[in-house]
């Protein structure tokens, strides 16, 4: 008997439920090995952002161990790594120039607090509908404030807190430059923009090593053999270490610095998340993480930057830079991210003495590289293409000239005039070419240009023929009626008016309205019926001779529909097509159900996919009895001929197939559908397998027995796919993808089966994820931010 079990007599009764044994901590492997890579690029980074603010170096290590552990304990974002981060440095080098570095901890502390405030009320969703403009345009701004200061360092001087300054002084600064500190620094941005690029098998290898900490320690292990005597990093005792103290000046001031503080760490963190969810769940083959709680993101930042702020350290935000390192490195948990703080705290403590041996200009290289890739041209493509350059434009000189909280309300307030603009100002042409009346409308159409419109509309000849073309994104419920009546009574006057869209191609044509159905463009997926007057029904149906054909006749309703409305959109495109063949990039396999639309499911176009369908989605196995050639020959086809690189057999819910398999009654006469339905049984002895080998929804429980037949039938097909030459050939080429996929016809959701379906012995952890719709775009997390 066990010591600690409790002792048993003749009469005691035996012990049939032992007491839970407590769960142990468990950390696993992948935590550990991501929470040491997140910790090799965060050390050099904390110190060079220290650096760049002006505080002691050691704040820059406090608020990433506190980071780490927690807003990594806290937050709502499991895998995003908190830390100094580079945003935060003009905020935090502005408020140490005017208050001091104890009354800037003071502020980080009450900007902690308000921060918690924010989290309480649920407010975090509200900071995403800032602008991405301004958003991309702070960034860029703090980027080149912080390229800016750096160079001088990089060079041998020192900044001042002006960037204007700084410019004016940079000529006088090359004049003197320090040639060994432009030796370090220029070893450091080499070894920063040459490891990644290290090619081949060994480069693989290298690159697992952050670049950061190895141009760090290149620069620093290069100043000590050369013997070079540069300024390096000082960490004074932590028994002097300064803590927070309050601030003192103006109210006004102070609550400016803190709702500044605010503002750039709650937003940068807040964006970071939602791009973390997105890098994560594009992960294949780990386990998968839970959508961020924003509102719990905000408490962890929160209570980080309390705490940070209380023991002396930088104020605290999401870093995308260390938790691209984190989910890249398979992260799968908040340990790593924790674990991560802990070695911070131990290389604080321990590793004291060889910290003390960076070169000040290796950090202030790195930082300079780190502002520098802050101004994103990928940003400013998307700002170009969606016309908001002069928010991003504003914004960017609003904080290089005035200040961060400044240049973000500059921004805000352009991006208001300009939408404020494009919402009231509509330009309105007329002219006439070759006997047609061209009206132009540029611009949104809101019921303010409906008079201007109207007086447009009211200038073309009754009996000529109109086109009005409208080039804007936007048309409310009083000018669509405009326009609406101003055509019915200009075609009822023996003209014509063509409506086009310029952005769609999209053209109306001109006939009376009581005789045009006004649908929108999904409905003929809808099984639709338009409600046209009869009369208008019967003229429209009858044939050459003048009969009337039935009402029921859809098929040249819905041809001339296509002609009218899809064609003019499709023609140049399958012109092309036409003219080059098809290059089908997937073979789609699925069911014939008529409530499966492929193009509409996958979002793709004319050309894009080779789609066979059939009862059931089943693919028959080669040399089978009772085999069907079409789908081998399809198969065959689509792999050898066209080359797809992917194959994908989706099933869908409320499957008659699938309900005819499960109702299938032994010795049944064998018609042609039972007989096809016969490739349909080894997906029902898959499930006869036990749970082990039953397919299974990740977001969900499955429905029932029909909806897990269904999911089984698709993992089964995909065994009998792999069971085809062709198909066989392909994937040991390496040349080939197969994927499974569940349609879910109710609820218009996507499945897609996890890598270990798709692959051959994969079968008994078969699992569909929830494609998930996409955010909202945020700062790119790849980005050294």
């Amino acid at each position: 008997m066990s010591a600690c079990a409790p002792p048993r007599t003749e009469h005691s009764p035996p012990t049939t439920n032992p007491p839970p044994r407590r769960r142990r901590f468990r950390v696993e492997s992948a935590d550990v090995s991501a929470s040491v890579a997140v910790f090799l690029i965060a050390l050099p980074l904390s110190l060079g952002i220290a650096l760049a603010t002006g505080a002691p170096l050691q704040a820059g290590l406090v608020a990433a161990a506190v980071g780490g552990i927690v807003a990594g304990r806290i937050g709502g974002c499991p895998l995003q790594v908190s830390g100094p981060a580079a945003g935060l440095t003009v905020v935090t080098a502005d408020l140490i120039h005017q208050y001091g570095w104890r009354a800037t901890c003071g502020i980080t502390v009450l900007a902690g607090l308000a921060q918690l405030g924010l989290g309480c009320l649920k407010v975090a969703r509200g900071a995403l509908a800032v602008s991405p403009a301004v958003v991309h345009g702070m960034l860029a701004g703090i980027g080149i404030t912080i390229a800016v200061a750096q160079v001088h360092i990089v060079l041998g001087g020192r900044p001042d807190s002006s960037v204007l300054t700084n410019l004016r002084a940079l000529p006088a600064q090359l004049a003197h430059l320090d040639p060994a500190a432009v030796v370090i620094s220029a070893l450091t941005l080499t070894l920063l923009l040459a490891w990644p690029r290290i090619p081949g098998s060994v480069g693989s290898l290298l690159r697992k090593v952050p670049a950061a900490l190895v141009a760090v320690v290149g620069a620093t292990v290069t100043a000590a053999l050369t013997g070079i005597t540069l300024p390096r990093v000082d960490l004074p005792s932590w028994r002097s270490h300064a803590l927070a103290g309050l601030p003192q000046g103006p109210v006004l001031g102070i609550v400016a610095a803190v709702l500044t503080t605010t503002l750039v760490c709650s937003v940068q963190s807040l964006l970071g998340a939602v791009a973390v969810d997105k890098l994560a769940a594009g992960r294949t083959g780990s386990a998968r993480v839970g959508r961020s709680d924003l509102d719990r993101e905000l408490l962890g930042q929160g209570a980080a930057n309390i705490v940070s702020g209380a023991l002396g350290g930088l104020p605290v935000a999401g870093v995308a830079v260390r938790s691209t390192a984190n989910v890249n490195s398979g992260a799968v948990t908040r340990n790593s991210t924790m674990l991560h703080g802990g070695l911070v705290v131990i290389a604080a403590l321990l590793l004291v003495p060889l910290l003390e041996r960076i070169p000040l200009a290796s950090l202030a290289a790195l930082v300079m590289a780190v502002g520098i890739q802050m101004v994103s041209l990928n940003h400013i493509r998307t700002v170009t293409r969606h016309r908001e350059v002069p928010v991003y434009a504003a914004t960017t000189l609003g904080v290089v000239c005035l200040g961060v909280l400044q240049g973000v309300l500059l921004g805000i307030a352009v991006a208001v005039a300009l939408a404020l603009h494009r919402l009231t100002h509509t330009r309105i042409t007329h002219e006439e070419r070759e006997g047609v009346h061209h009206l132009r409308v540029r611009g949104q159409l809101t019921f303010l240009a409906v008079p201007r419109l109207s007086r447009a509309l009211h200038r073309v000849p009754h009996g000529t023929r109109a086109v009005v073309e409208l080039d804007g994104s936007f048309m409310d419920h009083a000018a669509y009626e405009s326009l609406q009546d101003w055509r019915s009574s200009h075609t009822a006057r023996g003209g014509s008016a063509e409506l086009k869209d310029q952005r769609t191609g999209v053209r109306s044509a001109g006939a009376p309205s009581s005789t045009v159905c006004r649908c929108r463009p999904w409905t003929p997926w809808r099984n639709h019926r338009c409600d046209m007057p009869t009369a208008a029904v019967r003229q429209d149906a009858a044939d050459a001779t003048g009969t009337p054909r039935p009402d029921t006749h859809e098929l040249a309703r819905g041809i001339s529909s296509f002609h009218r409305n899809t064609a003019p959109q499709v023609r140049e495109e399958l012109a092309r097509l036409a003219r080059e063949g098809q290059r089908p990039s997937q073979l789609f396999l699925t069911c014939a159900d008529s409530r499966l639309v492929t193009s509409m499911i996958t979002a793709s176009g004319p050309g894009d996919l080779f789609v066979v369908r059939n009862v059931g989605n089943l693919v028959p196995p080669p040399g089978q009895e009772h085999s069907d050639d079409s789908v081998a020959a399809a198969i065959e086809y689509a792999v050898d001929v066209l080359g797809v690189s992917s194959i994908t057999v989706c099933g869908h819910s409320g499957c008659g197939a699938m309900q005819a398999l499960l109702a299938a009654e032994p010795g049944a006469a064998p018609t042609p559908l039972r007989r096809w339905l016969r490739h349909g049984e080894p997906s029902l002895a898959r499930l006869a397998g036990g749970p082990p080998r039953r397919p299974r929804l990740a977001p969900r429980p499955v429905a029932d027995a029909v909806e897990e037949l269904s999911l089984a039938n698709v993992v089964q097909q995909l065994a009998h796919l792999r069971a085809h030459e062709s198909v066989a050939r392909a994937l040991a080429a390496g040349a080939l993808e197969l994927h499974g996929m569940y349609f879910h016809v109710g609820e218009a959701r996507a499945y897609l089966l996890g890598g270990g379906g798709t692959e051959e012995g994969g079968t008994e952890a078969a699992v569909f994820h929830e494609v998930r719709e996409d955010v909202r775009e945020a700062p790119e997390v790849g980005s050294l931010v």
